[in-house]
């Protein structure tokens, strides 16, 4: 279905992969991944059509639809959702839109106007062969929680997240043969996310897909692409899968190389002691011989680094925790908390979890100041020092600071050097401490927020989506630094595999205003609950 032939990237004197070739099968769902920064988002802009390679092409069997979602979040304001979706297949929605001009402004005794129906009509039969394009574009919509009647809204109406499910909506829509998904997950919560998998299991033709949610990539995918040693390369399975088959490849490297090097040992050593020994000089010639063409490859660094987070407390926890009475919190006519309660037990390793929007981040905000209750109250304990990472950490982390300077300006009695091996577990070494914090990405002010929280030592820590813009090996360290924390935590994530890691009490808020407080691990509340 798509051939990739000789492919290589460059950006000015970085190579990212070179003479990469592969053949994506119908069938089959393909996730793309690899370490931040190694190529995985360029490669899919390659496959998708966005971005020219440095040398090499991308072929695409004639006839096929492609689908490739888009990140332009904006680019849709002044379309109904209704539309925003239907614009999914493009001949389609024109071909609805002029028929309907017609009906509205045609002149019907102009015979032009008659046959230019006709030909609309086809193409309408031809691309909507049922004449559901509404129901199917109905039943996707509700699926991602939009009601009925919000159909009729314009995007402009909507947050950021919620314009881009309809985003993924307007590309699953049109069911195409080629499907290409970056971070299709992204501002999706359990239920959407749970939905979206089992779509696209049923996808019938090639998929490509990039995500940090190992769980999904467990669930979907049938083979993996790892965009790694400069190489792209195709494991069968999925990604427990491709873990357990990549580091025996990295074994078995590593045990080849030392027998190698054991032998080269042998060799010289022979060598050296016989070589001026007439008797032994024959011998001594054949190893030199062997010797010479002994071929001792260099193990390759892998791109893969994992990030060291480790959290800890300067004060221990107390008997009194923390406890929210009755919360009540609305914005204009909407009522977001309505007599919200919560005790927090010494111990409790909480994930928050519910559908976007029930009010979530608005508990975390009113906990740490950030935002007032209209009324009810929060009471921490008196030796509770909490650490928050806020949801929206990427717009707040700005300024011409180098990084190092920008974790300073929060303790300026904290050592330097302590800061700046802070900031070597998070992968920030060498000249890398002295980039710009302005010119850092999502993911590396991610990183920068846990350095933060790593320093402020906490006994309470409280974290609204940490995990987006995180790699899979950055959040994999995250589960590992909350589960071994001492203290307290409450995260609120759409990340199950991190949920997982670390969570000893779910609570789940329902859109009714609801609430399920279970006390035990998530596999064991997924029993209980079904989810």
């Amino acid at each position: 279905m798509v051939e990739v032939n000789n492919l290589t990237m460059r950006f000015s004197s970085q190579l990212l992969f070179e003479n990469i070739n592969l053949k994506l099968d119908v069938s089959k769902r393909y996730g793309l991944i690899g370490a931040n920064g190694a190529g995985k988002s360029t490669f899919m802009n390659i496959l998708s059509g966005e971005l020219e390679p440095t040398s090499g092409n991308i072929s695409v069997q004639s006839g096929l639809k492609v689908g490739t979602l888009s990140q332009n979040q904006y680019a849709y304001e002044d379309f109904t959702l209704t539309d925003a979706v239907m614009i999914g297949n493009k001949r389609l929605y024109d071909a609805i839109k002029e028929k309907e001009d017609l009906y509205i402004n045609g002149d019907f005794e102009d015979e032009k106007v008659n046959d230019r129906l006709a030909e609309l009509e086809i193409t309408c039969a031809e691309e909507d062969p049922t004449y559901e394009v509404d129901v199917h574009i109905e039943k996707i919509l509700c699926a991602l929680d939009f009601p009925v009647e919000t159909h009729g809204d314009l995007m402009s109406s909507l947050t950021g997240g919620d314009k881009f499910k309809i985003l993924l909506a307007q590309v699953l829509y049109p069911k195409p043969d080629v499907l290409f998904l970056d971070e299709p997950t992204n501002n999706l919560d359990l239920e959407a996310i749970a939905w979206l998998e089992e779509q696209l299991k049923r996808h019938q033709g090639t998929m490509v897909v990039i995500s940090h949610d190992r769980h999904f990539l467990n669930s979907v995918c049938t083979n993996i692409l790892d965009v790694d040693f400069k190489k792209v390369r195709e494991f069968t399975g999925n990604y427990d899968d491709w873990y357990i088959a990549s580091n025996l490849i990295v074994k078995q490297q590593e045990l080849d190389q030392g027998k190698k090097l054991k032998e080269k040992e042998e060799l010289e050593a022979f060598v050296r002691r016989f070589s001026a020994n007439a008797s032994k000089a024959k011998q001594a010639t054949s190893r030199q011989k062997r010797l010479e063409k002994l071929d001792i490859e260099e193990l390759q660094t892998s791109t893969r680094r994992d990030p060291s987070i480790i959290f800890k407390a300067k004060r221990d926890i107390g008997n009194e925790v923390l406890e929210l009475v009755k919360l009540n919190k609305s914005y204009d006519d909407n009522v977001v908390l309505k007599d919200f309660t919560l005790k927090v037990e010494k111990g409790d390793k909480i994930a928050l979890i519910g559908p976007n929007g029930v009010g979530k981040t608005t508990i975390l905000r009113i906990m740490m100041d950030e935002s007032k209750a209209n009324s009810g109250e929060v009471k921490w304990g008196a030796t509770i020092e909490p650490s928050y990472f806020p949801q929206n950490t990427t717009e707040i982390i700005d300024g011409n600071d180098i990084l190092f300077e920008w974790l300073q300006r929060y303790d300026e009695n904290k050592d330097l050097d302590e800061i700046r091996k802070c900031l070597g577990r998070m992968l920030f070494t060498g000249e890398d401490q002295k980039k710009s914090i302005k010119s850092i990405s999502g993911g590396e002010k991610h990183r920068m927020m846990l350095s933060k929280m790593m320093l402020q030592k906490g006994n309470f820590l409280t974290l609204d989506e940490p995990d987006n813009h995180l790699d899979l090996e950055a959040i994999i360290a995250l589960g590992e630094g909350l589960f071994k924390f001492p203290g307290n935590v409450i995260c609120v994530t759409h990340d199950r595999e991190l949920i997982d890691a670390f969570a000893n009490r779910i609570i789940e808020m329902k859109p009714d205003g609801s609430v399920i407080d279970f006390k035990g691990p998530y596999e064991e509340y997924k029993e209980k609950y079904g989810h």
